[in-house]
């Protein structure tokens, strides 16, 4: 998901998405354990994309205070 995408998005939104990205990254490590990844890379997305979300989110909070 791009920056662009993410900062359209409100807040709530985007604290949604980072709870489902942090599930995501449990399932694929319990995944990785038990029977292998296809694409390891999978895990470094999902964790840049959680912290592309994070940023933005801080940009809102400090826009609205």
């Amino acid at each position: 998901m791009k920056a662009k995408d993410i900062r359209e998005m409100n807040s709530s939104e985007i604290e949604e998405r980072i709870a489902e990205n942090r599930q995501d990254i449990t399932e694929l490590r319990f995944r990785r354990v038990v029977a292998g990844l296809e694409d390891p890379v999978i895990l470094r997305e999902k964790r840049r994309e959680i912290a592309r979300l994070k940023t933005i989110l801080n940009e809102k909070k400090k826009a609205d205070a």
